[in-house]
């Protein structure tokens, strides 16, 4: 073997303070990365002064400089000579305001950072009447001059990094540090849509967003379509979604709400880059919230697609930390598992109203029927030459046969299944009994027949090849994937019977050990309650050793030791779980596949209408189990242009 040379060791200094400017040179490496991270502090600062106008100036991508110009309420003369010191700030005098933080820039080591490896310029004149100038201070010499200006303030940053030059070649070309710092802004114009932002390059104008009237989701939707475009918002569904949260300590109730945009399965992209999450206003790159807003399109997303949305989580400033990294990009909240679950429940509740049912927001969002082995629910009443008349089914009708969902046709006739297992004690449950003669007061309001004309899907006029439903309604041609189509109603079905029975426990003969970690038996220890109502029992036999003791009835079947080892891992790293229902719904998604009916099956006008008014009412009917499509809607224009028509 081949001796390798020894490692250098560097000989013994003695242990000595550093001096003030070497420690704002570490502090600056942490805090400013790139032009990028200075304009991001500068905004910042310029935010919490009141602006509602703020002029970004670049040159070289901001290393030659970043000038940053605001209207806000300006900085008073006799506070200037300690602006640029360090951990100076107005923000912050006491433990207590540190945790209750509720302005974007606290710390007071950005300007003093930014100080010790670029030159330094702040103008400013504080908006009041008795000051009859402004006044320019210089970051080096710290000369103080008066000067003309407006009221607000003026921060220029020249020659970044030129105090450490080994850092500045780190640093891209200048349309890419350029594209960092628009992005910087882009950032901060999606969460105040209230404030103007114009960005200039090279004497350029490149980006400008303009101030927005009113206020709610009105403004914020207008401020969407303009930094992230039209196709944005139209592809996206309102977030608004109020939590009660449990007293704090002293006994006052704190309330969570998570609203926003959440794009539809179908704009999701290749890159998880238009996904901004912000709290209490602040943008951050949080665990907690990715996951949660990922758990939310697990059921309709395609392959590995990301997501698209822009959320705000809103709650007390004494529930969340966000002086748990430098660039306060982190934040660290008192209870994430609450988060979490109002993150992932608001969005899922906002995607589970399907576009097809003519209403795509969360506010109006309609009641589900309930499941067919309910005595609650029946079918809508034959309104229309195409609406179905249901009968009571015989038994042994199966999960694949139309009329065992929504009753038989009016001709009367049976239909048969050719593939599929029963719908009759799927769940142990004897099979839906409908009543033709139920008055329609009674339906639930989802389950209220619409209008013919009001039919979102219009209404079916012929099959294609077996495979797909034509439709028509008043936007143009509607084309469904039936088989896709009737999975995602059966598979919402099966879900809602096995939610309605809660999640049954059982025992295993034998209980199932295994070799835990740590951290795993830290977990199992303190997440008895959250494991129960998963269905789980796990208990530790030793230090190193736990032992399943019991597993949902519907997962029996499976691996209970790396069911438990995933569920730990889980609630170890985001403290909610969806393991389980993540498993159960696989299970459930395989039976619907195979229970939905087929292609080549030939269906009636009657029920392709019954599927098609079924898919208005069913939660996430635009996706299959897969994350696929089930229909399209093509308009008149787009049929025009296939034919030339007006040109």
């Amino acid at each position: 073997m081949t001796n390798l040379p020894p490692l250098p060791t560097a000989p013994r200094r003695p242990i000595r303070e550093l001096p003030d400017e070497l420690i704002s040179q570490i502090a600056a490496g942490e805090v400013v990365e790139r032009p990028a991270s200075v304009v991001r502090e500068l905004v910042d600062n310029a935010l919490d002064a009141g602006a509602s106008q703020i002029t970004l100036r670049l040159q070289a991508g901001g290393v030659r400089l970043i000038s940053v110009e605001d209207n806000g309420c300006g900085i008073h003369r006799s506070e200037l000579p300690n602006a640029l010191k360090r951990h100076a700030t107005s923000k912050i005098a006491s433990l207590s305001d540190l945790e209750s933080v509720g302005t974007m820039g606290f710390r007071g080591e950005a300007l003093a950072a930014i100080c010790s490896i670029a030159e330094v310029s702040l103008l400013t004149r504080v908006n009041t009447d008795d000051e009859p100038h402004g006044w320019l201070l210089d970051g080096r010499s710290g000369e103080l001059l008066p000067t003309a200006r407006a009221h607000g303030t003026t921060v220029e940053v020249r020659e970044l990094f030129f105090a450490t030059p080994a850092r500045r070649k780190f640093l891209k070309t200048d349309a890419t540090e350029l594209g960092h710092c628009i992005e910087a802004v882009r950032r901060h114009a999606l969460a105040r849509p209230d404030v103007g932002f114009a960005i200039w390059h090279e004497g350029k104008l490149v980006a400008q967003w303009r101030a927005v009237a009113g206020g709610g989701l009105d403004a914020l939707r207008q401020r969407v379509a303009d930094v992230l475009g039209e196709d944005f918002v139209q592809q996206a569904v309102a977030v608004d979604w109020p939590v009660d949260a449990p007293a704090d300590v002293e006994g006052q109730p704190q309330r969570l709400r998570v609203w926003g945009f959440a794009g539809v399965p179908d704009a999701a992209r290749s890159r998880a880059d238009w996904q901004f999450a912000y709290v209490n206003g602040r943008y951050v790159r949080d665990k907690v919230i990715t996951h949660a807003a990922r758990s939310a399109y697990e059921d309709v997303l395609h392959g590995h697609r990301q997501p698209v949305y822009v959320l705000f989580v809103s709650l007390d400033p004494t529930r969340v930390d966000v002086n748990v990294h430098p660039t306060k990009i982190e934040v660290r909240f008192r209870d994430s598992r609450e988060v979490h679950q109002g993150v992932r429940h608001a969005v899922e509740a906002t995607l589970a109203v399907p576009r097809s049912s003519g209403n795509g927001s969360a506010e109006a969002a309609p009641e589900l029927p309930a499941a067919p082995h309910s005595p609650a629910w029946t079918p809508p009443a034959r309104q229309t030459p195409f609406a179905f008349a249901p009968r009571e089914p015989e038994v042994g009708h199966r999960v694949s046969d139309v009329g065992a969902l929504w009753g038989q046709g009016s001709g009367g006739t049976d239909r048969t299944s050719a593939a599929g297992a029963p719908f009759a004690n799927t769940f142990g449950a004897a099979a839906p009994s409908y009543r033709a003669d139920t008055p329609n007061t009674a339906l639930p309001p989802a389950a209220q027949p619409l209008p013919e004309g009001d039919w979102p899907l219009g209404r079916a006029i012929a099959q294609l090849q077996g495979v797909y439903i034509l439709a028509e309604n008043t936007h143009g041609l509607v084309v469904v994937d039936m088989h896709a189509a009737h999975e995602r109603i059966v598979y919402e079905r099966l879900k809602q019977q096995l939610d309605a029975q809660q999640v049954a426990s059982q025992p295993l003969l034998i209980p199932a050990t295994f070799a835990a970690t740590p951290d795993e038996v830290a977990t199992a220890d303190d997440a008895v309650e959250v494991l129960a109502t998963l269905g789980l029992e796990i208990t530790a036999l030793s230090p190193k050793t736990l032992a399943v003791r019991a597993v949902p009835t519907t997962l029996a079947q499976g691996d209970p030791v790396e069911l438990a080892r995933s569920v730990l891992a889980e609630l170890g790293q985001h403290e909610a779980s969806t393991v389980v229902q993540r498993a159960r719904n696989e299970l459930l998604a395989t039976m619907a596949c195979h229970g939905a009916v087929r292609a080549n099956r030939r269906l009636t006008l009657d029920e392709m209408n019954a599927l098609l008014r079924q898919m208005e009412v069913t939660e996430r009917s635009d996706q299959c189990n897969h994350g696929r499509p089930t229909w399209r809607q093509m308009g008149m224009r787009e049929l025009d242009a296939l034919f030339l028509r007006g040109r």
